[in-house]
């Protein structure tokens, strides 16, 4: 652990620590990168004294985290005064083949952000979330669509986390297997885990000519 590290861990509150260091770290800058990169969000919060994880859209503005869904559902009807919540977004990149089964592991990236959420009031604010959360998965889709309607505005909830600490775990390479395993006929190595979107398929009221519009591409290359 860097010296800088060692200094913020030292500042943080104890569930906001690392356990292990050794693939762990505090750099917003690679947290920010893994939560640009994700698709789904795994949302971490507590209801009627019940832990629960939904996973959900969501985009990053600046030092906050934007999630929706309908205003009725238990994550945004519950937690609009602003409660203590948790989110984690991981990209498997690998899965990590050993010689034993002990040393079988995976590579990833994976950023953990801990705040607290809160429901949107604004409508300016929650129309800039909507569209950032729409951007996030398909770039520049919220200007393509038709504007949102108030029936809509009113059965959309939007929560927003503050990332007050925010940590990331990352592993790379091959696997680590013991010595007297090493040169054995038993295979080991690295299995790419790749994620892409496939050819876009349109629905079957869309007129033949009508173009498959640029956000289509331009999600193709951002999750390549």
């Amino acid at each position: 652990m860097s010296t800088l590290e060692k200094r913020q861990a030292a500042d943080l509150p104890r569930y906001a620590k690392i356990r292990q260091m050794n693939r762990g770290g505090y750099d917003r800058t690679v947290a920010y990168d893994i939560l640009d990169a994700g698709l789904v969000a795994h949302c971490g919060f507590i209801h009627e004294d019940r832990p629960m994880v939904i996973p959900m859209a969501y985009a990053r503005i600046d030092d906050r985290i934007y999630i929706h869904g309908a205003s009725t559902t238990r994550i945004i009807k519950s937690n609009a005064e602003g409660v203590p919540a948790s989110l984690t977004v991981t990209l498997v990149d690998g899965l990590v083949v050993a010689r034993s089964a002990f040393h079988h592991s995976m590579n990833y990236r994976c950023a953990i952000v801990h705040g607290t959420a809160r429901l949107v009031e604004s409508e300016q604010e929650q129309i800039e979330a909507l569209a950032a959360i729409t951007d996030h998965l398909l770039p520049g889709r919220w200007d393509e669509c038709r504007e949102m309607m108030p029936k809509e505005h009113k059965a959309t909830g939007v929560l927003v986390m503050d990332i007050d600490h925010v940590s990331t775990k990352v592993r790379t390479g091959g696997p680590v297997d013991d010595k007297e395993d090493l040169g054995t006929d038993i295979w080991a190595g690295v299995v790419p885990v790749v994620t892409a979107l496939g050819q876009p398929l349109s629905a079957p009221d869309v007129p033949a000519e009508t173009p498959v519009p640029a956000s289509v591409p331009a999600a193709r290359r951002k999750f390549a």
